[in-house]
């Protein structure tokens, strides 16, 4: 059997069609490659400006850090020996002593005023009043003298001291 041959110029024909038939695709492909591309040069550059900004946070986290071991370590000591005390104030404190506490302390400065306006003034004044107080006394003794002197009252006398030891005796009424 004979073989046929091949034209050459027919070969290169539908060689140079089958080509240009792939031109538009090859177009195609070669755009999509480039913007591929850009899609990736864009994320690259996203990629580092956020590794970038990892760096700064992660400085300032760093940074952050040390400052709270170094308060750490210094207020470890002081905690160790406080709680026992805060256990043993959460286990024995009730919530009514809590409320009071704060009533207490919400009033200090109204309290803090009236003793140094009233308090402190009356106790300054004390000093001067013992000195009358003593004559006071002295004058209540001679008086006592002077009436246990006069006729009949020495009866009189009896009679107070009977029911003010009858009283003292007696348990008060309930109210």
């Amino acid at each position: 059997m004979a073989i046929p041959l091949l034209n050459p110029i027919s070969v290169l024909d539908q060689t140079v069609r089958q080509a240009l038939g792939l031109l538009p695709r090859a177009t195609a492909l070669v755009s999509g490659a480039e913007a591929l591309l850009a899609d990736v040069r864009r994320l690259l550059d996203r990629i580092e400006a956020t590794r970038a900004d990892a760096g700064f946070v992660i400085a300032a986290v760093d940074e952050t850090r040390e400052r709270v071991d170094l308060l750490l370590g210094s207020v470890q000591g002081p905690v160790e020996r406080l709680l026992p005390l805060l256990e043993r104030l959460a286990e024995t404190t009730d919530p009514r002593e809590v409320d009071a506490m704060v009533d207490l302390i919400d009033r200090l400065p109204v309290i803090a005023d009236a003793v140094q306006a009233d308090v402190i003034p009356m106790l300054r004044t004390l000093s001067s009043v013992a000195p009358d107080l003593h004559d006071l006394l002295d004058v209540s003794r001679e008086l006592n003298e002077m009436l246990a002197k006069l006729p009949g009252m020495g009866r009189i006398k009896r009679k107070v001291d009977e029911e003010q030891e009858l009283e003292a005796a007696t348990p008060p009424a309930a109210p």
